[in-house]
């Protein structure tokens, strides 16, 4: 009884609509905010979304109709752009992009991990200085390294193949990658370790058998940095590969692009979205990873 006239009494009934004024404004502030990022992102999604209804254009729909929504939707761009202008097919600049790729990821994953597991578990000398000369490697621009590892891999008639693709990053040879690591080991108690080297196991057995699974979710952002990085390379590839055989898709695009077809844009946009893909369906496959990896690295380290 007590409890039925305590919630009638004006106070409990003032208390019930400022409750439900705070619900209906936090409401309110959810869907307005839900709005925003949804505007903001079709904004951004937009050019690609466009691309993909321009790739089933025609060539005189492409600038007739600015639209994303082609009116009379065809396939002659992906089937005459996967034809190409050469002897070979678009599957073969395909093959050729897998080829650089995965030995570069597999490359940089074993190399970068295993400098970075040294500059974050052991003391040797000069470790300060040639992890300050590592860092200091991030500030310079490509550009200037370009015309000494040109010098280097003609010396060592390197060029026309993808070795001087292949070498740097088997090597550590992506400073960020290292750095990105250790911070991330140094986040890592090291425990485990030590209670692994009192049963017997030595360096490598710790590293690959502890460490690595511990470090598997900045291992896969290593490698998803540099599968990414990879497929977009247009000026590497474009300097050290000169056969049409061996071009991968950044080149096989261009490629595409000469005086005599500069008009077909639909099998231009076509091929562009057959390379987006593989790049975009691995990202959003280890999204959750890729994150994970990114944040803990960067709170913790």
């Amino acid at each position: 009884m007590t409890d039925h006239i305590l919630s009638n009494s004006p106070a409990a009934r003032d208390i019930d609509v400022v409750r439900s004024r705070e619900t209906r404004r936090h409401r309110f502030n959810a869907v307005l905010r839900y709005a925003l990022l949804t505007l903001v992102g079709l904004l951004m999604l937009y050019p690609l979304i466009w691309l993909i209804g321009a790739s089933f254009k025609t060539n005189s729909e492409i600038f007739s109709n600015p639209g994303f929504w082609p009116e009379h939707p065809t396939l002659d761009g992906y089937i005459r752009g996967w034809k190409t202008s050469t002897p070979y097919s678009f599957g073969t600049f395909f093959v050729n992009t897998l080829w650089i790729v995965i030995p570069k990821v597999i490359g940089t994953a074993i190399s970068c991990t295993a400098v970075a597991y040294g500059f974050a578990r052991f003391e040797f000398p000069f470790k300060k200085v040639l992890f300050s000369a590592l860092i200091a490697t991030l500030l310079l621009p490509n550009v200037v390294t370009r015309i000494p590892q040109y010098l280097i891999f003609r010396d060592l008639g390197w060029l026309d193949s993808y070795l001087p693709l292949w070498v740097p990053s088997a090597l550590a040879g992506d400073a960020f990658f290292v750095f990105m690591l250790v911070q991330f080991l140094r986040a890592i108690p090291r425990d485990m370790e030590e209670a692994a080297r009192v049963d017997g196991a030595n360096t490598i057995q710790t590293l690959v058998f502890i460490v690595v699974p511990l470090l598997m979710p900045a291992l896969i952002s290593v490698c998803l940095f540099q599968f990414m990085w990879t497929m977009n390379d247009f000026l590497g590839p474009l300097i050290y590969i000169s056969s049409v055989e061996k071009y991968p898709i950044s080149l096989a695009l261009k490629l595409s692009i000469d005086t005599t077809e500069a008009f077909e844009w639909n099998r231009v946009l076509a091929m562009s979205v057959l390379s987006l893909a593989p790049a975009l369906a691995v990202f959003f496959l280890a999204q959750k990873y890729f994150i994970d990896g990114i944040s803990s690295g960067g709170i913790k380290g």
